[in-house]
């Protein structure tokens, strides 16, 4: 039967139904993509490259933070190419030149600048190979399961959390540092393009629902205090997370953890990531996802506390898990609220520029951790003061309203401002 046809025929909750076949290929492509193997194993490279070089964790750190730099600056138009474009055709050449400056990493020189210079390439195409790539051309296959639809997507991150950090320690164990850049980045190549391929978006469900059309322009997003709210949350969400999740594994090896067992509480927190992952996507199918989003945000802050004192492997992973367990539900609920206050007319663009913030914020917080290492010697402080900044933006998700009810192919309101009923299927807000 064609797909066409098919994506007619099977509900979304049919395991036949096309798109959850697209999910699974962009989940595959998020597991090697700079959210993922960047992110994760950035940790685990930080020691021994630094170490060989003789660089400072602040200046090692600072090519984390102009990556993402590079994200924050390129996600708008990449998010303006989705809108505009199959996803294929930004996905394919990201992931391409992503895999192979990866790679490249292995001829590392002495130079610091050639170390930025590489991390500034992986930036610009970093979330040409991430969520961002995905969400809109998923978006178009799932309207009632669209909750569960984007955790399936993150769940490659997550696994990649799992996977990926005691990979990489393996591998620098065994071969050495360069060798290990060398086989990732061509992982990205084998895995990332075949799987890209099968990213579409769908053939019947965005035209019938008129699905592209409805929503607000990226004007009206910008306009709108919800955006806003929605931008703060993860600007000071994510210099929390992404400052504790660089500086994991030489945060517990300073205190005594061996460098095998700091990849594994990285590893837990990527367990706790797909685990979050999951269970919100269930939750936002049925519940207010302002109220998911806080309770998650207030899971990561505890996690950030237990981390600022840990001594223990234990107490390590507990800390990791706990902010695994939050970041990763927040991953999933960003598009969702997008797609649920402004519809998908501009989504990808509005998406890039919380990318923007949010990866704003993510190279300010490895920096900050690098640089209060090597003034104080320590990191509890400052975790201690983002674990309630965390908090405090969390608080913030109390001030969205109501999502309007909007039915197929009716114009979501600009902005959603205003109360209404949960759309039907939904529960009420708890």
């Amino acid at each position: 039967m064609p797909e066409s046809r098919l994506a007619e025929a099977a509900g979304e909750d049919s395991a036949l139904y096309p798109g959850w076949r697209v999910a699974i290929a962009a989940s595959g492509c998020v597991f090697v993509s700079f959210a993922s193997l960047l992110v994760y194993t950035f940790g685990v490279f930080l020691k021994p490259v630094a170490a060989e070089f003789g660089w400072s964790r602040e200046a090692a750190s600072a090519a984390f933070g102009i990556a993402a730099l590079a994200v924050a600056a390129c996600s708008p138009l990449l998010g303006l190419l989705l809108d505009r474009y199959p996803a294929r055709r930004v996905i394919l050449p990201s992931m391409a030149v992503f895999g192979c400056a990866f790679a490249s990493l292995s001829l590392l020189t002495h130079h610091l600048w050639h170390l930025y210079a590489v991390f500034l390439v992986l930036g610009m195409v970093g979330n040409g190979t991430a969520h961002l790539a995905y969400s809109r051309a998923l978006a178009t296959w799932f309207h009632e399961r669209r909750g569960m639809a984007f955790a399936a997507l993150m769940t490659g991150g997550a696994i990649g959390a799992m996977v990926l950090p005691p990979a990489a320690e393996a591998l620098i164990g065994a071969v050495g540092w360069r060798c290990a850049f060398a086989a990732l980045g061509s992982m990205v190549l084998a895995v990332g393009l075949p799987l890209g391929f099968q990213v579409r978006e769908s053939p019947v469900a965005p035209r019938s629902r008129g699905a592209i059309a409805a929503g607000g322009s990226v004007g009206d997003g910008i306009r709108s205090r919800i955006f806003w709210i929605v931008v703060t949350v993860l600007f000071c969400s994510s210099i929390g997370q992404n400052g504790a999740i660089a500086h994991l594994s030489a945060l517990l090896t300073d205190r005594g953890i061996s460098p095998a067992d700091a990849a594994f509480a990285v590893s837990a927190m990527g367990g706790s990531i797909l685990a979050g992952r999951l269970t919100t996507g269930w939750l936002l199918d049925r519940y207010f996802a302002p109220r998911v989003a806080f309770s998650l945000l207030a899971i990561a802050s505890v996690g950030v506390i237990l981390l600022a004192d840990a001594r223990s492997l234990s107490s390590g992973a507990a800390g990791a898990a706990l902010i695994g367990l939050g970041m990763g539900g927040e991953a999933d609920v960003t598009p969702y609220l997008l797609a649920k206050y402004f519809g998908l007319r501009s989504f990808s663009t509005l998406y890039g520029l919380t990318w923007t913030a949010y990866a704003i914020a993510g190279a300010i917080g490895p920096v900050l951790m690098g640089r209060a290492f090597d003034v104080t010697g320590s990191y509890r402080t400052l975790l201690m003061q983002l674990a309630a900044l965390t908090l405090g933006a969390a608080s913030l998700m109390f001030l969205l309203p109501r999502y309007r009810a909007a039915a197929p192919g009716e114009p979501v309101p600009a902005g959603g401002a205003g109360e209404s009923q949960p759309e039907s299927g939904e529960r009420r807000p708890i």
